[in-house]
C-alpha cells in the first residue's frame, strides 16, 4: 500500500516507542492518523509532537483487551476521517523472567494485549475493510523473539509466535479481497517498554507478595539498562514504512538479526531425517501447499 495524503491509519500504542514514530512518519506522509494507546499520559505527552497535524490526527485511548472499546474506538476515528484503510497493531508489553518464575497472570497479560489485542484489532477493521472495498493494509507486531526466544523470554516470545502464526494464516484469507498483510520483527528498539508494568490492568495482577514485586523489578531494571542502546523508533518507522509500500510480508527493522534468522531456519532444516517419502502423504501435502499459493494468489 503507498502511503499517500487522504488515506487514514489506526495505530495501536501509538503514544510512545515504535507506535509514536510511526504515527509521524504517516502524518509527515499527509494520512489522516488515529492514534490510540491505554495511556492517557503517553497521549498527553505526544500531543506536542502531532500539533502541525492539526485536524488529521485524533488522539484515543484505548485498552486493545477490551473489544467493546475497539468498536467505540474504531467508531470514532470513521466519524473524523472516514474508512480506515490501514491497521497498524503496535501495542504491546512485556516481561523478563523464566517461565518457573512466571505467573498466570503474567501469560494472560501479556497474551490478551500483545495476541488478543492483535486479534482484537483485525476483528474490528477487517469487516469494515472489506466493505468499504478500497485500498487496505493490516500490519502486525511480532518480534525478533517470535523468530528465535532467548532465556526469560518465554512469556512474551508465545506471545510474538502466536502474533506470526496468526498473520500468516491472516495473508491467506484476505488476500482474495485484495487486503495486504504485514509482520514486522523488530529487533532491540529504544522505547519506554520498560514501563509495562506501570500499565498492567487490575485484572492481571494476581496476588503481588514480596517475591513477585522483587522479579517484576528485576525484569524492569534488565529493560531500562539495556533498552536505551537500541534502534531510534525513528529510524524503524521509517523501514516499516517501507515495507508496507513494497506490500512485504516479513519486515525486519534491523539487519543485525539476520544471523537469528538463519540459525532458525537452518535448525528446522537440519531437523528432518532420511526417512522414505510416501507418495500418498506427498500428495495429500502437496494439496495443503497448492491451497496456500492459491490463497495468496487471491484465488
Amino acid at each position: 500500500m503507498q502511503i499517500e495524503s487522504g488515506r487514514t491509519a489506526f495505530v495501536t500504542g501509538g503514544g510512545a516507542g515504535i507506535g509514536l514514530a510511526v504515527a509521524r512518519t504517516l502524518l509527515d506522509a499527509g494520512m489522516n492518523v488515529a492514534v490510540a494507546d491505554l495511556s492517557r499520559a503517553h497521549l498527553d505527552e505526544a500531543r506536542a509532537h502531532f500539533e502541525a497535524a492539526g485536524p488529521r490526527v485524533r488522539l484515543i485511548e484505548l485498552d486493545v483487551t477490551d473489544r467493546d472499546g475497539w468498536a467505540a474506538a474504531v467508531d470514532e476515528a470513521e466519524a473524523a476521517f472516514g474508512p480506515i484503510h490501514l491497521l497498524y497493531n503496535n501495542a504491546g508489553v512485556n516481561v523478563i523472567r523464566d517461565v518457573k518464575d512466571a505467573t498466570a497472570e503474567d501469560f494472560e497479560w501479556v497474551m490478551g494485549v500483545n495476541y488478543g489485542g492483535t486479534v482484537n484489532g483485525v476483528l474490528t477493521l477487517l469487516p469494515r475493510m472489506k466493505a468499504h472495498g478500497g485500498v487496505a493494509h493490516i500490519v502486525n507486531t511480532s518480534s525478533i523473539a517470535g523468530i528465535a526466544a532467548g532465556p526469560g523470554a518465554g512469556v512474551y516470545a508465545a506471545s510474538k509466535f502466536a502474533i506470526r502464526g496468526f498473520s500468516d494464516a491472516l495473508r491467506c484469507d484476505v488476500a482474495p479481497y485484495g487486503i495486504a498483510v504485514s509482520l514486522v520483527c523488530p529487533g532491540t528498539v529504544a522505547t519506554r517498554l520498560y514501563e509495562s508494568e506501570d500499565h498492567r490492568q487490575a485484572r492481571f495482577q494476581g496476588i503481588v507478595d514480596e517475591r513477585t514485586r522483587a522479579v517484576r523489578a528485576q525484569g524492569g531494571e534488565l529493560f531500562r539498562r539495556v533498552l536505551p542502546q537500541g534502534m531510534d523508533p525513528a529510524v524503524a518507522a521509517a523501514r516499516v514504512r517501507a515495507g508496507i509500500e513494497r506490500e512485504a510480508f516479513y519486515i525486519f527493522t534491523h539487519p543485525e538479526v539476520r544471523p537469528d534468522v538463519e540459525a532458525s531456519c537452518a535448525e528446522l532444516t537440519a531437523a528432518f531425517t532420511d526417512d522414505p517419502v510416501d507418495p500418498d502423504q506427498e500428495r495429500l501435502e502437496e494439496g495443503r501447499r497448492q491451497a496456500r499459493r492459491d490463497a495468496l494468489n487471491g484465488r
